[in-house]
């Protein structure tokens, strides 16, 4: 074979009689798949050694007052994240926006279940595909969670969407990148989407949107911002729903 493996081994590999392959036999056999680096890594992670804790409780995520407060300065839409993409704080122009960025939302599932969140994303096929490859990724070997088997079971059986591309094992990192958005309010708008990790807080993104300086983008950013909004209050941080 092109990776340097008998055929009987790789057919033992397949059937499952074994469950230890060297790391050598899983790069050369990913090199002949054409895996990039972001799948070689995941593949590794999967029969890694190191044994895996059962977490009985969910995972707290906790927002630090620094970020807190960095969040209520932008004049940018933003929000902070957790790991599985729930809404931990917003601030007011992020949640005029999509009213699914308010605090204790998630992201993933409005974007699977709610009609109007997904007109609000015409390339929302596009968009789906991403967030799931990047949930398989922030997962890992991390099965066990109990948010995440909550939070995947819940789309698996709402969603066919979601099964179908849960079902292609895809692995990718979100970068920054524009994003299209058909707004009730403003029409159609262009904006860059920027994800930025967030020190001591293992998980947590601050994702903030901006235009591109004197467009119109910019412009309608500047009068949804006008657009009679709620007065500015301090985010706050929530909790993930319990499981």
């Amino acid at each position: 074979m092109l990776a340097g493996v008998s055929a009987d081994y790789y057919l033992r590999l397949e059937r499952g009689r074994d469950r230890n392959p060297s790391v050598q036999v899983l790069e050369s056999i990913a090199r002949v798949l054409q895996l990039d680096d972001e799948h070689l890594t995941y593949l590794l992670q999967l029969v890694a050694d190191t044994p895996r804790k059962r977490r009985r409780r969910p995972r707290k995520e906790t927002v630090p007052a620094g970020a807190l407060k960095l969040l209520g300065s932008l004049v940018q839409p933003a929000f902070i994240e957790g790991r599985y993409f729930d809404i931990l704080a917003s601030n007011s122009l992020a949640r005029a926006l999509s009213p699914s960025l308010a605090e204790g939302g998630n992201q993933l599932r409005d974007l699977f279940l709610n009609p109007a969140e997904q007109a609000l994303h015409p390339d929302w096929e596009n968009i789906t595909e991403c967030f799931v490859a990047n949930l398989r990724q922030a997962v890992g070997t991390d099965i066990d969670d109990p948010r995440f088997i909550e939070l995947t079971g819940e789309l698996s059986l709402a969603s066919a969407r979601f099964r179908q591309l849960w079902a292609r094992h895809e692995v990718r990192g979100q970068r920054g990148t524009p994003i299209r958005l058909n707004h009730p309010q403003v029409g159609e708008l262009t904006l860059n989407r920027e994800r930025l990790g967030i020190a001591g807080a293992d998980g947590l993104m601050l994702v903030v949107f901006h235009a591109d300086a004197g467009s119109s983008d910019a412009e309608k950013l500047t009068l949804l911002a006008a657009a009679g909004l709620p007065a500015v209050s301090e985010p706050r941080a929530v909790q993930p729903a319990k499981t």
